[in-house]
């Protein structure tokens, strides 16, 4: 999700560099640092607190609709997209445990 989030961060980049009255490098500093701090995190999201900085994360996202207001649509799809990941995910942990204990001669030995 964050990878796929990095990818329109550049494209609003993009779009900023072009429309906006800042210099371009400055909008390009600022878009391709998010950028790469989104990947970076979609790495560490198995990391203690790697959760909590995907979601932190999600603020810059949505503080770029301040420049580009068309990103408020987009930035809002991405957040219910990793509040529906974060729940889905608990959810299959939950049930995934719950079969191994009920299971426990078929749970993989990790």
């Amino acid at each position: 999700m964050l990878v796929l989030e990095a990818f329109v961060v550049l494209f609003a980049t993009l779009t900023a560099s072009r429309l906006i009255d800042v210099p371009a490098s400055t909008v390009w500093i600022v878009g391709g640092v998010l950028a790469l701090v989104l990947v970076i995190l979609s790495r560490t999201v198995a990391a203690p607190g790697g959760y909590i900085a995907g979601s932190l994360v999600q603020l810059p996202v949505l503080a770029i609709s301040i420049v580009i207001p068309l990103m408020i649509p987009v930035a809002v799809v991405f957040i219910a997209l990793w509040v529906v990941s974060l729940w889905l995910g608990a959810k299959i942990d939950r049930e995934r445990a719950e079969y191994d204990a009920a299971h426990p001669d078929e749970a993989p030995n990790v």
